[in-house]
């Protein structure tokens, strides 16, 4: 199973803020789309930067609320990880462990065409896991 899957039953929405934003207008994005992070895109499409909840957090405890005037581009994560669009969810999962990350933007030609979480991953691998269990049961009562 690919990325490709994922998106085609959520949807490819691109959810964006730009860097001049300040955290509390990503904040009201955030919570607006029920979402956990954000990416920042350059005049031309390109990802320059993401933005999650554990960012905004990271500032509001070293700078009290005055960090909800702090800029997008000053607190986001700006050694982006991406994957493809191709890439089989097994190992973006694993990718998403050993970085320690639980946002993903998907790219197809080098263009940004959706965001994968944690959470996205956890749900499709635990229903292939039932459609593959249901399968084997299937099989073994045919067989008996």
């Amino acid at each position: 199973m690919t990325i490709d899957q994922i998106l085609n039953d959520k949807g490819q929405e691109v959810i964006s803020v730009g860097a001049e934003n300040t955290l509390n207008e990503a904040a009201k994005v955030l919570d607006v789309r029920r979402i956990g992070a954000v990416v920042a895109l350059d005049d031309g499409g390109a990802i320059i930067g993401v933005l999650s909840e554990r960012d905004i957090v990271r500032q509001v405890a070293r700078l009290g609320h005055n960090a909800l005037e702090m800029k997008v581009g000053d607190a986001m994560t700006r050694d982006v990880v991406t994957v493809t669009s191709t890439m089989r969810i097994d190992h973006a999962m694993q990718l998403m462990t050993d970085r320690r990350i639980r946002h993903l933007p998907v790219l197809r030609n080098d263009r940004m065409i959706g965001f994968v979480s944690i959470g996205d991953l956890v749900k499709w691998k635990i229903a292939e896991t039932e459609a593959e269990a249901e399968a084997m049961k299937s099989y073994l009562s045919a067989q008996y």
